[in-house]
């Protein structure tokens, strides 16, 4: 939850951002992750069959959401990324 509310976060600081066109993609893929990371807190919450799965493609979102934030000097986005690739590294944790 905790990176689903920091991708929303930094979503929203960045529809602030002077240079908004640069900020689109970044704004894109902090949207995806914190929907996919809310859908593995809930998954996790009522025992999923799918929840390896669901955890294997949030990882991989997350690293997508970092990759993207990390180029950005912006403090919300080095948060963000931050954020994403500890995110990451647990759900693949939680994949194996």
């Amino acid at each position: 939850m905790e990176c689903s509310l920091t991708c929303t976060t930094c979503a929203t600081a960045c529809l602030d951002e002077d240079a908004i066109d640069m900020m689109r993609e970044c704004i894109k893929r902090c949207l995806e992750c914190a929907d996919i990371c809310n859908l593995c807190a809930q998954a996790e919450q009522r025992n999923s069959p799918f929840i390896k799965e669901i955890c294997d493609i949030c990882a991989k979102i997350c690293d997508y959401c970092a990759e993207e934030c990390g180029k950005h000097k912006a403090d919300h986005c080095q948060q963000c990324a931050e954020t994403c690739r500890q995110c990451a590294n647990e759900c693949r944790k939680m994949a194996a």
